[in-house]
C-alpha cells in the first residue's frame, strides 16, 4: 500500500491494499461512492464500510447507500 494513503489503519491491510488498487487512497474520492460497488471489492466488507463510515463523517462526507 501507498505511503500517502489516507485510508485508517483499522481497515485493515487487505482492504486497504484493494482499495488502493481501484485508485482510492484519499478519503475525499469516496464521498457519493456506493456502498454496494465498494462491497464488490476484494477484501473491502462491512467492517471496512462502517470505519469508512467513521471517518468521513466528520470531515462532511459519506458514502451514497
Amino acid at each position: 500500500m501507498s505511503e500517502n494513503s489516507e485510508l485508517p489503519a483499522a481497515m485493515g491491510k487487505v482492504s486497504r491494499r484493494e482499495l488502493a488498487l481501484h485508485g482510492l487512497t484519499r478519503l475525499d474520492q469516496f464521498d457519493g461512492a456506493s456502498e454496494k460497488e465498494l462491497l464488490a471489492i476484494h477484501g473491502v466488507g462491512p467492517k471496512a464500510i462502517s470505519i469508512l463510515r467513521e471517518h468521513l463523517e466528520p470531515i462532511g462526507l459519506r458514502l451514497a447507500p
